[in-house]
């Protein structure tokens, strides 16, 4: 019987390209300011998690490997140019990502604030004459069923083994059920050879067995941690232990 694949691992290291700026955004961002200093990040074989306060910057940076690797910055493949209103920062022509040998057999940013925009370029493309229809890859239109159940249909159809995924804050559609659901595809994925690379706030995506979580901390160092450790963890359990001390406090 043939051995399981290994987990993915395409991506092993991002640094800044000398000319990065020094000030001004998205260079004074914490986790850019410590990829400076300290030269670069690594990056893990199967899933490597960026977790962090709002304003840290993994979604940025998770944004900017998209584009160093020729993704839409909306989200999307390769394949996909569209633009609905560009806000990427400048940081991915600043990124530099080094690679180990083989390559993925395809790759995907799912960016949360805006799928939406990509369900609807699905739409129009499947539109357009020429062409075999891409719907059905998607598992159907995403403007058809709610925004976690497009999520998901992402996942269970466009994705596939070997595959490298950049994600942003994926929980933000997802019930806690939705959110056990990615947690068993990604698992099924990582463990059929793909990479992935997360941005994320949910304690339940956290849990995926054999992650590596990064912490950007409020000091902007970023350090590798445990799950119990991990600070969405730490506070989410604090407060569902003992909710009316952190009412009374705010």
């Amino acid at each position: 019987m043939p051995s399981r694949p290994a987990a993915g691992h395409f991506l092993a290291r991002t640094t800044l390209t000398p000319d990065a700026p020094l000030e001004g955004y998205p260079f004074d961002l914490p986790v850019v300011r410590w990829l400076r200093e300290r030269g670069g990040l690594n990056l893990y074989p199967g899933v490597t998690f960026l977790v962090g306060e709002n304003g840290s910057g993994k979604s940025t940076l998770i944004e900017a490997l998209a584009v160093a690797l020729g993704l839409n910055p909306e989200g999307g493949s390769k394949n996909f140019r569209f633009a609905t209103r560009a806000s990427e920062s400048g940081l991915g022509a600043h990124l530099r990502v080094a690679r180990r040998p083989g390559r993925e057999r395809t790759s995907f940013f799912l960016r949360a604030e805006s799928y939406y925009n990509v369900a609807t370029e699905v739409e129009r493309l499947d539109e357009e004459p020429g062409g075999p229809p891409i719907k059905a890859a998607y598992g159907g239109s995403g403007h058809e069923r709610s925004h976690g159940e497009s999520f998901l249909a992402l996942l269970n159809h466009r994705f596939g083994p070997r595959g490298l995924y950049l994600l942003d804050e994926p929980e933000a559609a997802l019930s806690v059920t939705g959110a056990l659901a990615v947690l068993g595809r990604m698992a099924d994925l990582t463990a059929r050879g793909s990479q992935f690379v997360v941005a994320t706030h949910s304690p339940i995506l956290l849990a995926l067995p054999g992650a590596t979580i990064l912490e950007i901390g409020d000091d902007g160092d970023v350090r590798r941690t445990t799950y119990d450790d991990a600070a969405p963890v730490v506070l989410t359990r604090g407060f569902l232990a003992d909710p009316d001390a952190f009412l009374r406090h705010l």
